[in-house]
Protein backbone atom coordinates (compact mmCIF):
# COMPACT_ATOMS: atom_id res chain seq x y z
CA UNK A 1 0.00 0.00 0.00
CA UNK A 2 1.03 3.62 -0.51
CA UNK A 3 1.52 5.51 2.74
CA UNK A 4 2.48 9.07 3.67
CA UNK A 5 3.55 10.09 7.17
CA UNK A 6 3.54 13.83 7.77
CA UNK A 7 5.95 14.77 10.53
CA UNK A 8 9.15 12.85 11.20
CA UNK A 9 9.40 13.20 14.94
CA UNK A 10 9.57 10.14 17.10
CA UNK A 11 6.21 8.66 16.12
CA UNK A 12 6.17 9.66 12.46
CA UNK A 13 9.66 8.42 11.62
CA UNK A 14 9.32 5.12 13.46
CA UNK A 15 5.88 4.51 11.93
CA UNK A 16 7.05 5.33 8.42
CA UNK A 17 10.24 3.27 8.64
CA UNK A 18 8.48 0.23 10.09
CA UNK A 19 5.67 0.33 7.53
CA UNK A 20 8.29 0.45 4.78
CA UNK A 21 10.12 -2.42 6.49
CA UNK A 22 7.02 -4.65 6.23
CA UNK A 23 6.59 -3.92 2.53
CA UNK A 24 4.58 -0.73 2.08
CA UNK A 25 5.63 2.17 -0.13
CA UNK A 26 6.17 5.09 2.26
CA UNK A 27 6.85 8.79 1.79
CA UNK A 28 7.78 10.75 4.92
CA UNK A 29 7.15 14.49 4.77
CA UNK A 30 8.77 17.10 7.00
CA UNK A 31 9.01 20.89 6.65
CA UNK A 32 12.61 20.99 7.91
CA UNK A 33 14.93 20.74 4.86
CA UNK A 34 18.06 20.03 6.91
CA UNK A 35 16.33 17.19 8.73
CA UNK A 36 15.06 15.74 5.46
CA UNK A 37 18.57 15.78 3.98
CA UNK A 38 19.92 14.06 7.10
CA UNK A 39 17.33 11.29 6.77
CA UNK A 40 17.98 10.94 3.05
CA UNK A 41 21.59 10.16 3.97
CA UNK A 42 20.35 7.25 6.09
CA UNK A 43 20.85 8.92 9.47
CA UNK A 44 18.12 9.16 12.06
CA UNK A 45 17.68 12.54 13.78
CA UNK A 46 16.71 10.71 16.98
CA UNK A 47 18.45 7.97 18.91
CA UNK A 48 16.40 4.78 18.78
CA UNK A 49 18.06 1.34 18.66
CA UNK A 50 17.68 -0.25 15.21
CA UNK A 51 15.98 2.71 13.54
CA UNK A 52 18.84 3.82 11.27
CA UNK A 53 19.33 0.23 10.08
CA UNK A 54 15.65 -0.16 9.17
CA UNK A 55 15.67 3.22 7.42
CA UNK A 56 18.74 2.37 5.36
CA UNK A 57 17.42 -1.04 4.32
CA UNK A 58 14.02 0.35 3.30
CA UNK A 59 15.59 3.21 1.35
CA UNK A 60 17.79 0.73 -0.53
CA UNK A 61 14.67 -1.08 -1.78
CA UNK A 62 13.00 2.20 -2.77
CA UNK A 63 10.16 1.69 -0.28
CA UNK A 64 11.09 4.69 1.90
CA UNK A 65 11.47 8.29 0.69
CA UNK A 66 11.86 11.63 2.46
CA UNK A 67 10.67 14.98 1.16
CA UNK A 68 9.59 18.48 2.14
CA UNK A 69 6.88 18.43 -0.57
CA UNK A 70 3.51 17.96 1.13
CA UNK A 71 1.66 17.90 -2.20
CA UNK A 72 3.80 14.96 -3.35
CA UNK A 73 3.16 13.10 -0.11
CA UNK A 74 -0.61 13.65 -0.22
CA UNK A 75 -0.81 12.55 -3.86
CA UNK A 76 1.31 9.47 -3.11
CA UNK A 77 -0.50 8.13 -0.06
CA UNK A 78 -3.68 6.12 0.08
CA UNK A 79 -3.28 6.46 3.83
CA UNK A 80 -2.02 9.76 5.27
CA UNK A 81 -0.69 9.76 8.82
CA UNK A 82 -0.66 13.04 10.72
CA UNK A 83 2.25 12.59 13.13
CA UNK A 84 3.28 16.07 14.18
CA UNK A 85 3.99 17.26 17.71
CA UNK A 86 1.30 18.40 20.15
CA UNK A 87 3.40 19.96 22.93
CA UNK A 88 1.76 21.10 26.17
CA UNK A 89 0.68 24.69 26.68
CA UNK A 90 1.16 26.42 30.06
CA UNK A 91 -2.47 25.71 31.03
CA UNK A 92 -2.03 21.96 30.43
CA UNK A 93 -3.90 21.76 27.13
CA UNK A 94 -2.25 20.51 23.96
CA UNK A 95 -0.85 22.86 21.34
CA UNK A 96 -2.54 21.62 18.17
CA UNK A 97 -1.32 24.32 15.78
CA UNK A 98 0.82 21.83 13.85
CA UNK A 99 -2.05 19.38 13.44
CA UNK A 100 -4.21 22.25 12.22
CA UNK A 101 -1.61 23.34 9.66
CA UNK A 102 -1.17 19.81 8.33
CA UNK A 103 -4.90 19.08 8.12
CA UNK A 104 -5.53 22.27 6.15
CA UNK A 105 -2.50 21.50 3.98
CA UNK A 106 -3.88 18.06 3.18
CA UNK A 107 -7.17 19.62 2.15
CA UNK A 108 -5.40 22.01 -0.19
CA UNK A 109 -3.79 19.10 -2.03
CA UNK A 110 -6.59 16.52 -2.14
CA UNK A 111 -7.58 15.28 -5.58
CA UNK A 112 -10.19 12.81 -6.74
CA UNK A 113 -8.96 9.55 -5.20
CA UNK A 114 -10.17 8.30 -1.81
CA UNK A 115 -7.89 8.98 1.18
CA UNK A 116 -7.79 7.80 4.76
CA UNK A 117 -6.43 10.52 7.05
CA UNK A 118 -5.08 9.08 10.27
CA UNK A 119 -4.53 10.95 13.51
CA UNK A 120 -1.33 9.39 14.85
CA UNK A 121 -0.47 12.45 16.93
CA UNK A 122 -1.81 12.44 20.48
CA UNK A 123 -4.66 14.88 20.07
CA UNK A 124 -7.43 16.16 22.37
CA UNK A 125 -10.59 14.10 22.54
CA UNK A 126 -12.90 15.17 19.76
CA UNK A 127 -10.11 15.94 17.32
CA UNK A 128 -11.34 13.49 14.69
CA UNK A 129 -14.29 15.65 13.74
CA UNK A 130 -12.13 18.76 14.13
CA UNK A 131 -9.55 17.40 11.66
CA UNK A 132 -12.35 16.60 9.22
CA UNK A 133 -13.49 20.22 9.47
CA UNK A 134 -9.96 21.54 8.95
CA UNK A 135 -9.42 19.38 5.87
CA UNK A 136 -12.64 20.77 4.43
CA UNK A 137 -11.42 24.28 5.26
CA UNK A 138 -8.25 23.52 3.31
CA UNK A 139 -10.30 22.39 0.35
CA UNK A 140 -12.49 25.47 0.54
CA UNK A 141 -9.39 27.68 0.60
CA UNK A 142 -8.48 26.50 -2.88
CA UNK A 143 -12.15 26.47 -3.94
CA UNK A 144 -12.20 22.77 -4.87
CA UNK A 145 -15.14 20.77 -3.46
CA UNK A 146 -14.59 17.60 -1.50
CA UNK A 147 -16.81 15.09 0.27
CA UNK A 148 -15.90 14.10 3.81
CA UNK A 149 -16.83 10.63 4.99
CA UNK A 150 -20.53 10.52 5.73
CA UNK A 151 -21.30 13.36 3.33
CA UNK A 152 -21.85 17.09 3.75
CA UNK A 153 -25.17 18.51 2.60
CA UNK A 154 -23.75 22.02 2.37
CA UNK A 155 -21.43 20.98 -0.45
CA UNK A 156 -21.91 19.94 -4.07
CA UNK A 157 -23.32 16.56 -5.07
CA UNK A 158 -21.31 13.48 -4.13
CA UNK A 159 -20.83 12.49 -7.76
CA UNK A 160 -18.64 15.56 -8.24
CA UNK A 161 -16.51 15.06 -5.17
CA UNK A 162 -13.54 13.03 -3.98
CA UNK A 163 -13.81 11.26 -0.63
CA UNK A 164 -11.82 11.05 2.59
CA UNK A 165 -12.36 9.61 6.04
CA UNK A 166 -10.64 10.27 9.35
CA UNK A 167 -9.28 7.52 11.59
CA UNK A 168 -7.84 7.75 15.09
CA UNK A 169 -4.95 5.30 15.49
CA UNK A 170 -3.17 6.09 18.77
CA UNK A 171 0.40 4.92 19.26
CA UNK A 172 1.69 3.05 22.31
CA UNK A 173 5.43 3.15 21.62
CA UNK A 174 8.07 3.05 24.34
CA UNK A 175 11.17 5.09 23.63
CA UNK A 176 14.10 2.71 23.38
CA UNK A 177 11.81 -0.15 22.28
CA UNK A 178 9.83 1.55 19.51
CA UNK A 179 10.79 -0.81 16.68
CA UNK A 180 9.87 -3.86 18.76
CA UNK A 181 6.62 -2.24 19.90
CA UNK A 182 5.60 -1.39 16.33
CA UNK A 183 6.19 -4.90 15.04
CA UNK A 184 4.98 -6.68 18.20
CA UNK A 185 2.14 -4.52 19.57
CA UNK A 186 -0.07 -5.54 22.48
CA UNK A 187 -3.04 -4.19 20.54
CA UNK A 188 -3.98 -1.97 17.62
CA UNK A 189 -6.71 0.60 18.23
CA UNK A 190 -8.65 2.04 15.29
CA UNK A 191 -11.40 4.61 15.69
CA UNK A 192 -13.59 5.64 12.78
CA UNK A 193 -17.17 5.97 11.59
CA UNK A 194 -16.25 4.47 8.19
CA UNK A 195 -15.98 0.74 7.51
CA UNK A 196 -14.15 1.50 4.27
CA UNK A 197 -11.44 3.33 6.22
CA UNK A 198 -11.23 0.58 8.83
CA UNK A 199 -10.87 -2.07 6.13
CA UNK A 200 -7.93 -0.20 4.59
CA UNK A 201 -6.27 0.16 7.98
CA UNK A 202 -6.68 -3.56 8.63
CA UNK A 203 -5.08 -4.27 5.26
CA UNK A 204 -2.22 -1.92 6.11
CA UNK A 205 -1.53 -3.65 9.43
CA UNK A 206 -2.25 -7.22 8.27
CA UNK A 207 1.43 -8.35 8.31
CA UNK A 208 1.77 -7.08 11.89
CA UNK A 209 -1.61 -8.45 13.01
CA UNK A 210 -0.68 -11.87 11.60
CA UNK A 211 2.71 -11.79 13.41
CA UNK A 212 4.68 -12.03 10.16
CA UNK A 213 7.37 -9.75 11.63
CA UNK A 214 7.07 -10.84 15.25
CA UNK A 215 10.01 -12.23 17.20
CA UNK A 216 7.63 -15.06 18.10
CA UNK A 217 5.39 -15.84 15.09
CA UNK A 218 3.63 -18.61 17.09
CA UNK A 219 1.82 -16.01 19.17
CA UNK A 220 -1.90 -15.47 18.45
CA UNK A 221 -2.90 -12.64 16.15
CA UNK A 222 -2.57 -9.12 17.54
CA UNK A 223 -5.78 -7.90 19.15
CA UNK A 224 -7.50 -5.18 17.12
CA UNK A 225 -10.06 -2.92 18.76
CA UNK A 226 -12.30 -0.84 16.52
CA UNK A 227 -14.16 2.02 18.18
CA UNK A 228 -15.65 5.40 17.53
CA UNK A 229 -13.23 8.31 17.12
CA UNK A 230 -13.62 9.75 20.61
CA UNK A 231 -13.13 6.43 22.38
CA UNK A 232 -9.94 5.71 20.43
CA UNK A 233 -8.58 9.12 21.41
CA UNK A 234 -9.49 8.53 25.06
CA UNK A 235 -7.81 5.10 25.09
CA UNK A 236 -4.42 6.71 24.51
CA UNK A 237 -4.84 9.17 27.38
CA UNK A 238 -6.34 6.59 29.72
CA UNK A 239 -3.53 4.10 29.12
CA UNK A 240 -0.78 6.60 29.89
CA UNK A 241 -2.67 8.01 32.86
CA UNK A 242 -3.05 4.53 34.35
CA UNK A 243 0.62 3.65 33.90
CA UNK A 244 1.70 6.96 35.44
CA UNK A 245 -0.69 6.39 38.35
CA UNK A 246 0.76 2.91 38.90
CA UNK A 247 4.27 4.37 39.16
CA UNK A 248 3.16 7.09 41.55
CA UNK A 249 1.34 4.48 43.62
CA UNK A 250 4.42 2.32 44.13
CA UNK A 251 6.48 5.41 44.93
CA UNK A 252 3.95 6.36 47.59
CA UNK A 253 4.26 2.83 49.00
CA UNK A 254 8.06 3.14 48.86
CA UNK A 255 7.97 6.27 50.98
CA UNK A 256 5.89 4.48 53.61
CA UNK A 257 8.20 1.46 53.42
CA UNK A 258 11.18 3.62 54.32
CA UNK A 259 9.40 4.86 57.42
CA UNK A 260 8.27 1.45 58.70
CA UNK A 261 11.37 -0.55 57.73
CA UNK A 262 9.88 -2.55 54.85
CA UNK A 263 11.59 -3.17 51.51
CA UNK A 264 9.59 -1.85 48.55
CA UNK A 265 11.39 -4.16 46.11
CA UNK A 266 9.95 -7.13 47.98
CA UNK A 267 6.56 -5.46 48.32
CA UNK A 268 6.49 -4.79 44.57
CA UNK A 269 7.35 -8.40 43.85
CA UNK A 270 4.64 -9.62 46.22
CA UNK A 271 1.81 -7.51 44.84
CA UNK A 272 2.99 -7.97 41.25
CA UNK A 273 2.35 -11.70 41.53
CA UNK A 274 -1.35 -10.89 41.77
CA UNK A 275 -2.66 -11.34 38.20
CA UNK A 276 -5.04 -8.44 38.72
CA UNK A 277 -2.10 -6.13 39.34
CA UNK A 278 0.87 -7.49 37.35
CA UNK A 279 4.54 -6.64 37.86
CA UNK A 280 5.06 -3.98 35.21
CA UNK A 281 5.45 -0.32 36.17
CA UNK A 282 5.91 -1.26 39.82
CA UNK A 283 9.54 -0.21 40.13
CA UNK A 284 9.91 2.43 42.81
CA UNK A 285 12.30 5.25 42.07
CA UNK A 286 12.51 8.88 41.21
CA UNK A 287 9.34 8.91 39.13
CA UNK A 288 8.34 9.25 35.52
CA UNK A 289 9.39 11.81 32.95
CA UNK A 290 9.67 12.04 29.19
CA UNK A 291 7.36 13.64 26.67
CA UNK A 292 4.23 11.49 27.01
CA UNK A 293 3.16 11.00 30.62
CA UNK A 294 3.47 14.64 31.74
CA UNK A 295 1.77 15.97 28.62
CA UNK A 296 -1.02 13.40 28.51
CA UNK A 297 -1.92 13.70 32.19
CA UNK A 298 -1.97 17.48 31.93
CA UNK A 299 -4.20 17.29 28.86
CA UNK A 300 -6.59 14.80 30.49
CA UNK A 301 -6.85 16.91 33.65
CA UNK A 302 -7.49 19.97 31.47
CA UNK A 303 -10.15 18.12 29.46
CA UNK A 304 -11.91 17.12 32.66
CA UNK A 305 -11.90 20.73 33.83
CA UNK A 306 -13.31 21.87 30.48
CA UNK A 307 -16.29 19.60 31.10
CA UNK A 308 -16.73 20.46 34.78
CA UNK A 309 -14.87 17.52 36.32
CA UNK A 310 -12.04 17.79 38.86
CA UNK A 311 -9.70 14.83 38.16
CA UNK A 312 -8.36 14.58 41.71
CA UNK A 313 -6.71 11.16 41.34
CA UNK A 314 -4.77 12.31 38.27
CA UNK A 315 -3.72 15.50 40.04
CA UNK A 316 -2.46 13.41 42.97
CA UNK A 317 -0.51 11.23 40.55
CA UNK A 318 1.27 14.31 39.24
CA UNK A 319 1.87 15.70 42.74
CA UNK A 320 3.40 12.45 44.03
CA UNK A 321 5.65 12.27 40.99
CA UNK A 322 6.91 15.81 41.49
CA UNK A 323 7.45 15.23 45.20
CA UNK A 324 9.49 12.11 44.44
CA UNK A 325 12.17 14.21 42.77
CA UNK A 326 12.86 16.01 46.03
CA UNK A 327 13.84 12.75 47.76
CA UNK A 328 17.27 12.71 46.14
CA UNK A 329 18.12 16.09 47.61
CA UNK A 330 16.87 14.98 51.01
CA UNK A 331 18.99 11.83 50.90
CA UNK A 332 22.07 13.80 49.86
CA UNK A 333 21.52 16.30 52.65
CA UNK A 334 21.10 13.50 55.17
CA UNK A 335 24.40 11.93 54.10
CA UNK A 336 26.49 15.02 53.33
CA UNK A 337 24.68 17.63 55.46
CA UNK A 338 25.54 20.93 53.75
CA UNK A 339 25.63 20.54 49.94
CA UNK A 340 27.21 23.92 49.28
CA UNK A 341 30.71 23.29 47.93
CA UNK A 342 30.10 19.57 47.39
CA UNK A 343 30.50 17.80 44.04
CA UNK A 344 27.69 15.47 43.00
CA UNK A 345 28.07 13.09 40.06
CA UNK A 346 24.99 11.95 38.14
CA UNK A 347 25.05 8.57 36.41
CA UNK A 348 22.66 9.05 33.51
CA UNK A 349 20.64 12.05 32.39
CA UNK A 350 17.93 10.86 30.00
CA UNK A 351 14.49 10.13 31.41
CA UNK A 352 14.95 6.42 30.61
CA UNK A 353 17.66 4.23 29.05
CA UNK A 354 18.11 3.61 25.30
CA UNK A 355 16.99 7.10 24.31
CA UNK A 356 18.57 10.53 24.02
CA UNK A 357 15.37 12.21 25.25
CA UNK A 358 15.83 14.74 28.05
CA UNK A 359 12.27 16.06 28.02
CA UNK A 360 11.05 16.35 31.61
CA UNK A 361 13.89 14.09 32.74
CA UNK A 362 14.04 13.97 36.57
CA UNK A 363 17.78 14.69 36.32
CA UNK A 364 17.04 18.22 35.14
CA UNK A 365 15.12 19.09 38.31
CA UNK A 366 17.86 17.54 40.46
CA UNK A 367 20.52 19.55 38.64
CA UNK A 368 18.64 22.81 39.11
CA UNK A 369 18.13 22.23 42.85
CA UNK A 370 21.73 21.15 43.44
CA UNK A 371 23.06 24.25 41.71
CA UNK A 372 20.69 26.46 43.71
CA UNK A 373 22.10 24.86 46.87
CA UNK A 374 25.65 25.67 45.81
CA UNK A 375 26.80 22.22 44.71
CA UNK A 376 28.89 21.45 41.66
CA UNK A 377 27.24 18.95 39.31
CA UNK A 378 29.04 16.47 37.08
CA UNK A 379 27.27 14.00 34.81
CA UNK A 380 27.99 11.03 32.60
CA UNK A 381 25.46 9.59 30.16
CA UNK A 382 26.24 7.02 27.45
CA UNK A 383 24.34 8.96 24.79
CA UNK A 384 24.61 12.60 25.93
CA UNK A 385 28.19 13.48 25.07
CA UNK A 386 30.23 16.44 26.36
CA UNK A 387 30.32 17.70 22.76
CA UNK A 388 26.52 17.85 22.52
CA UNK A 389 26.39 21.19 24.40
CA UNK A 390 22.74 20.69 25.29
CA UNK A 391 21.06 23.93 26.31
CA UNK A 392 19.53 22.30 29.40
CA UNK A 393 22.95 21.30 30.70
CA UNK A 394 24.90 24.56 30.51
CA UNK A 395 25.76 24.46 34.24
CA UNK A 396 26.76 20.79 34.26
CA UNK A 397 30.26 19.41 33.81
CA UNK A 398 29.60 16.66 31.27
CA UNK A 399 32.34 14.02 31.33
CA UNK A 400 32.97 11.14 28.99
CA UNK A 401 33.62 8.29 31.43
CA UNK A 402 32.38 6.98 34.79
CA UNK A 403 35.93 7.28 36.13
CA UNK A 404 36.00 11.03 35.48
CA UNK A 405 32.55 11.28 37.04
CA UNK A 406 33.69 9.60 40.26
CA UNK A 407 36.96 11.50 40.57
CA UNK A 408 36.73 13.90 43.54
CA UNK A 409 32.94 13.52 43.78
CA UNK A 410 31.30 13.51 47.19
CA UNK A 411 28.47 11.26 46.01
CA UNK A 412 27.23 9.63 42.84
CA UNK A 413 23.54 9.40 42.02
CA UNK A 414 22.17 6.86 39.54
CA UNK A 415 19.47 8.69 37.60
CA UNK A 416 18.99 6.45 34.54
CA UNK A 417 19.14 2.65 34.52
CA UNK A 418 21.46 2.16 31.55
CA UNK A 419 22.46 -1.52 31.39
CA UNK A 420 26.16 -0.69 31.31
CA UNK A 421 25.94 0.85 34.78
CA UNK A 422 25.55 -2.63 36.24
CA UNK A 423 28.93 -3.62 34.85
CA UNK A 424 31.03 -0.73 36.20
CA UNK A 425 34.06 -1.38 38.41
CA UNK A 426 32.60 0.09 41.58
CA UNK A 427 35.62 -0.95 43.64
CA UNK A 428 37.73 1.37 41.49
CA UNK A 429 35.13 4.14 41.43
CA UNK A 430 35.02 4.16 45.23
CA UNK A 431 38.76 4.83 45.40
CA UNK A 432 38.39 7.90 43.17
CA UNK A 433 35.76 9.61 45.29
CA UNK A 434 36.11 11.91 48.26
CA UNK A 435 33.30 10.03 49.96
CA UNK A 436 31.96 6.82 48.40
CA UNK A 437 28.23 7.42 48.64
CA UNK A 438 25.91 5.97 45.98
CA UNK A 439 22.25 6.90 45.78
CA UNK A 440 20.39 4.52 43.50
CA UNK A 441 17.28 6.38 42.36
CA UNK A 442 16.01 3.41 40.35
CA UNK A 443 16.80 0.52 42.74
CA UNK A 444 18.76 -0.81 39.79
CA UNK A 445 22.11 -1.74 41.32
CA UNK A 446 22.92 -4.55 43.73
CA UNK A 447 23.11 -3.11 47.28
CA UNK A 448 25.38 -5.99 48.36
CA UNK A 449 27.76 -5.43 45.47
CA UNK A 450 28.07 -1.70 46.14
CA UNK A 451 28.52 -2.27 49.87
CA UNK A 452 31.28 -4.81 49.17
CA UNK A 453 32.91 -2.23 46.91
CA UNK A 454 33.09 0.21 49.80
CA UNK A 455 30.07 2.37 49.05
CA UNK A 456 27.38 3.58 51.37
CA UNK A 457 24.43 2.42 49.28
CA UNK A 458 21.13 4.32 49.53
CA UNK A 459 18.06 3.16 47.62
CA UNK A 460 14.44 4.25 47.33
CA UNK A 461 11.98 2.64 49.72
CA UNK A 462 14.38 0.05 51.06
Amino acid sequence: MRVCTIGTGYVGLVTGACLAHIGHDVVCVDNNPAKVELMKSGHSPIYEPGLSEIMTAAMATGRLQFTTDLAFGVEHGEILFIAVGTPPLPNGSSDTQYVEAVAKGIGQHLKSDYKVIVNKSTVPIGSGDWVKMLVLDGVAARKQPVLAGGGDSSRPAASLLPHFDVVSNPEFLREGSAIYDTLNPDRIVLGSHSQQALDLMLELYAPIIDRQYSEDPTLPAVAVLTTDLGSAEMIKYAANAFLATKISFINEIANICERVGADVTQVSKGIGLDSRIGNKFLNAGIGWGGSCFPKDLAALIHTGADYGYDARLLKATVDVNQQQRTLVIQKLQKSLKILKGKTIGLLGLTFKPDTDDLRDAPALDIIQTLIELGAKVKAYDPIISPASAHSLLTNVNLVDSPNLLATDSDAIVLMTEWAEFQELDYHHLATLMRSPIAIDCRNFLSPARLTDAGFQHIGIGC
